[in-house]
């Protein structure tokens, strides 16, 4: 287990992800598309594989804000596979999760079936 960031570093890291930064955003969204149907990632490892560690909440914040059609926002879920949404919304992820053949182990998503291995930044074309 690696030690948790200074405070200080962690708020500096939560502040900037609320900024906009497009080439930031477009990095993520470059990694989600990569994603293939049947397959999930994590907030956190769709951050680090674009090249922005400890980003997960600017992760976050870009599949809510971006028009639901544009990204695969479903294959997208919590660490251990959790689904982060709440109500309507997590029944819908859960859908369009099964619809792609995801299976879940009680509420989460099977990792160890359908979890997508992504490339590091550092070996991205």
């Amino acid at each position: 287990m690696r030690p948790a960031p200074p405070q200080n570093l962690k708020r500096r890291i939560l502040k900037d992800a609320l900024r906009k930064n497009e080439t930031r955003a477009a990095a993520f969204r470059r990694i989600i598309r990569s994603i293939p149907k049947g397959k999930v990632s994590t907030y956190g490892k769709v951050a680090a594989a674009a090249g922005y560690p400890l980003y997960h909440r600017a992760v976050a914040h870009l599949l809510r804000s971006a028009p639901i059609q544009v990204l695969p926002w479903q294959r997208i879920v919590g660490a251990g596979g959790e689904i982060k949404l709440r109500g309507e919304a997590a029944a819908e992820q859960r859908l369009r999760l099964s619809i792609e053949g995801v299976k879940f182990r009680g509420k989460r998503v099977n990792m160890e079936l359908h979890e997508h291995t992504l490339r590091s930044w550092e070996t991205q074309d």
